[in-house]
Parts: C-alpha cells; structure tokens; sequence
C-alpha cells in the first residue's frame, strides 16, 4: 500500500481507502470489515453525518475506539437533518456547521476530525461564512483539515480561490472523465488532493450490467465494457484497470472504495498489485475512449 499526503498537510493516507456508507452488514460485522481493512493498510476512512442518520458515524467510532491514532477519519456536514424524520435541508451555514461538528464528534467517539467535508455546495452558499466555520474548527483543534464533496467545476473554483482546502472528493472513473477537462489539473497546481468516488461507475465496470449512465447509453455503456475485457483479458486486469485508471492522475490521493465484504476486500488490495501492463491498457483506453464534459455548473 502506498499512502500520499493531503493537501499541503502532514496527513498521508492510503491510496486505497473506505467509503463507510457502503456498510450494511451487522454492527459486529461492520466493525470486523473495517479492523480487516486496517490490518490490510488502509487507513483513511471516509463518512458523513447524513448516512443512516448518524448511526454510520456511530458504528465507524465504535470501530476506531482505542485505533484512532492509527487512523486519519474524515466526515462530512451540509445536510441538516429534519426533525420530523421526513428528510433533509441543505445548510452550509455557519451556525449550523459549529453545532453539527459537535455532534460528530460524541459520535465518532473522538475530540478531534482530520478532514472535515462540506457534504455538497452551490454558487447561492454563503461560501465566506463557510469557509469562517472550517477555518475557526481548525483553530480551535477541533478537525484538522476541511475540503468539500463536490462535482460542480464553478463551486470547486471558488473554493480554490478562497479557502484552504486540503482536498475536494468528486466522482471520477473511466465512465466519468469529466474532471479530466479542468478540474484536476487546477487542483494539482494548487496542491489540493483529489478523493475519487464512484471509481468503479457504480459496480457497471466491475460485475454489475450496462445501463445508461451520464451521456452513455446502456449500449455505449455494454460497448466499453466489452474494449475493457477484450483489453485486460481476464476479470482481475479487469478491476486493476478500473481502480488504477483514476489513481494514475498526479492530482488523486486516494480512490475511496465501497467495501462491503471480505472478498471484496481483498480483491481490491490484489487489483493494487498490478503491473505495467496495465498502464498500457490505461493509455489505450483513453486514445480511444470518447472524452466527457459536465453540462451544469461549469
């Protein structure tokens, strides 16, 4: 396992790491499935206040109980909670993120946050008021860090322009080259780390069948599919491609993979060992593979 710096931080974390919102097995189940990934190397483990309305946050701090040192923990705010159960409200506010960080925290089981995530963000947010919040929670020790989950070019752009962002997580994979037309080089040439989710398309270039997806058809989709196999030859070059295409971007620190098993597990920490070939199969992917561009909020 390689492990890359954040930002312009002093945090490394490991270049394969994990999406919590895809636990779904029993407590004791998840809490073995993360001490199985921390045995294996990975030691950055992503959530969000939003996921099961806090109980991920919770199964994720009983698991790091008496790890959190070895471990670099983010979370994610923006998205307040009804009390009526009936949903949620976009809230970037200030206010908002000083009460919500305080119930991560008791949580999590932990007095601190090394990345804390704005869990979304539009032009129409009180962005300065945003960035106050992070940079007081920074000073006053509670998180370390703070970036934003984002896929919006024009919101990524503000945020570079005024914040310190350590990192912004956004969808990136062979079926989504869409940061590849400015995003990821401006957020490398500002030493801003790049979290990739969704690196495998939602399963479609791993095991799971073709749909329309973005601007691909269900065909297009079936037709990259079929390039990829003829290319890797068998199903495990198949998921080394598709995890180390992301990865081979100067700008990506870490691709945050949705584990929810063992096997899982360990077909991932396998598809890390791939070899040079592999980086050939990447370059003729992208010649001939069509190119695609966000549409909104550019």
């Amino acid at each position: 396992m390689h492990y890359n710096q954040l930002g312009k931080s002093n945090i490394k974390i490991s270049e394969v790491s994990f999406g919590c919102m895809s636990l779904k097995g029993s407590k004791k189940e998840n809490i073995q499935l993360i001490h199985q990934a921390i045995e294996h190397g990975i030691n950055y483990f992503d959530t969000a206040d939003l996921y099961d309305a806090g109980e991920n946050e919770k199964v994720v701090g009983e698991a790091l109980k008496g790890l959190r040192q070895d471990v670099v923990l983010a979370t994610k705010v923006g998205n307040e909670l009804r009390a009526d159960g009936s949903g949620w409200d976009w809230n970037p506010r200030k206010s908002y993120i000083l009460k919500a960080v305080d119930k991560s925290l008791k949580r999590l089981k932990t007095d601190y946050i090394d990345l804390y995530q704005l869990h979304g963000g539009t032009l129409d947010d009180p962005i300065d008021e945003t960035i106050e919040a992070f940079e007081l929670l920074k000073s006053q020790g509670k998180i370390r860090e703070y970036g934003i989950s984002s896929i919006r070019p024009n919101v990524i752009r503000q945020y570079v322009e005024k914040s310190n962002i350590a990192g912004v997580m956004l969808q990136y994979s062979l079926l989504d080259r869409r940061p590849e037309e400015s995003v990821l080089d401006l957020l490398e040439q500002n030493g801003i780390s790049v979290l990739v989710r969704g690196g495998y398309a939602k399963g479609m270039l791993l095991d799971k069948p073709a749909k329309e997806y973005l601007d691909w058809s269900e065909k297009d989709v079936r037709q990259v599919k079929e390039k990829l196999m003829t290319l890797s030859k068998n199903q495990e070059t198949v998921q080394q491609v598709a995890l180390k295409y992301p990865l081979a971007h100067a700008a990506v620190t870490t691709v945050v993979s949705g584990i929810r098993t063992y096997e899982q597990l360990l077909s991932t920490m396998e598809a890390l060992e791939a070899g040079p070939a592999v980086d050939g199969i990447i370059q003729q992917l992208k010649a001939d593979l069509k190119p695609n561009f966000y549409e909104a909020h550019r």
